[in-house]
């Protein structure tokens, strides 16, 4: 059985668990808030073990920091512009809680604000579940959800499950923070990122896509080839300059539904890469532009702007909202069954 100890109180008196799942030389921290990967250690060349995830060693600020650093996120992870979208000829109103317009990452309460159930826990594998019922934060349809995290010798294994008792829209995503060097190490500047995808969706200001699937040849956005994450952010790209830095969804070549290569990532420091596989059309690629002003990390680690990555597999942002890109609309009667996987190398 995994370690659990218990990691705070909810202010309505429900407790919050810490797992630790542990497999080969690899261990992973997960709570129950939020579904939250709280730590994930790895080997570096010379073997010693280096915790790659930004996270808080209490559970207040994960609480009240609004950064969703390590969580489980839906209904809808990422944007939904306008706050609202039309399903079978009905429209849904959300909260508008991203710069009072547009809906982020399920809402007021989302997914990463609850503290999800226990459904099965050993030594390398966690099953949590959630149910969200019809109506709340404005979607249709009770939801029931179920995440598995499966460590293995060679990393960590997310599985996503959801069914509906009727038509609804689902994007479920994890938030993790990745820092190759180390969570307490500084910028991300120098790591690598390679995404195997030829094109992606640019945004207008408020980052809601266009509707526009462009190439990435050309521009900064062209990471096909292993880059360092700061050699071009700064450039006057008017998609760099409205988001502060990378912050998009790119779609990774091959056939959706197929676990697939999409991205990988290095840090020169430790020798530690990791390989990102997903089911899902889409990977949200952000640098990390407004962790300033985050509490105090784990250890007192000062995490800043930019002290770590997110690799977000996932649905296109807006999807309801543009008919050319991919179908998020989970029928009743049929699952959202998708699986993301982190593999982990060091030399």
């Amino acid at each position: 059985m995994p370690d659990s100890i218990p990691f705070g109180v909810m202010p309505d008196g429900t407790a919050v668990e810490l797992y630790t799942l542990r497999s080969g030389a690899l261990s992973c921290g997960v709570i129950t808030f939020g579904g939250s990967l709280q730590s994930l250690r790895v080997p570096d060349r010379a073997g010693r073990p280096v915790d790659v995830l930004l996270g808080f060693d209490t559970l207040e600020p994960y609480r009240t920091h609004g950064k969703s650093l390590g969580a489980l996120v839906g209904r809808y992870a990422n944007r939904i512009g306008g706050a609202k979208f039309t399903l079978n000829g009905k429209t849904y109103q959300l909260a508008a809680n991203n710069n009072g317009v547009n809906h982020l990452h399920g809402g007021l309460v989302g997914f990463n604000q609850r503290v999800w159930t226990v459904e099965d826990a050993g030594e390398d594998r966690l099953v949590l579940s959630l149910f969200s019922p019809d109506g709340e934060e404005g979607y249709p349809g009770d939801l029931t959800v179920r995440v598995t995290y499966t460590l293995t010798a060679e990393g960590l294994t997310i599985g996503y499950r959801a069914e509906c008792a009727q038509d609804t829209v689902c994007n479920l995503t994890n938030h993790a923070y990745f820092n190759l060097s180390g969570h307490g190490s500084g910028p991300v500047l120098d790591q690598t990122i390679q995404l195997l995808a030829d094109f992606y969706t640019p945004t207008d200001p408020l980052s809601i896509p266009t509707g526009e699937i462009a190439p990435v040849e050309g521009t900064p956005m062209d990471l096909r080839k292993p880059r360092p994450i700061g050699e071009r952010i700064g450039e006057a790209f008017p998609q760099l300059l409205q988001a502060g830095g990378y912050d998009h969804n790119w779609i990774p070549a091959g056939e959706p539904g197929t676990l697939r290569p999409i991205a990988r990532a290095a840090s020169p420091a430790t020798g530690i890469s990791m390989e990102v596989l997903s089911t899902l059309p889409g990977v949200q690629f952000y640098s990390g532009n407004y962790l300033d002003g985050c509490p105090a990390g784990k250890g007192g680690a000062p995490y800043g702007s930019r002290w770590g990555f997110c690799l977000e597999t996932q649905f296109y942002p807006d999807s309801p909202n543009h008919e050319n890109f991919p179908s998020c609309v989970l029928r009743a009667g049929e699952a959202f069954d998708h699986t993301a996987s982190f593999r982990f190398t060091a030399e």
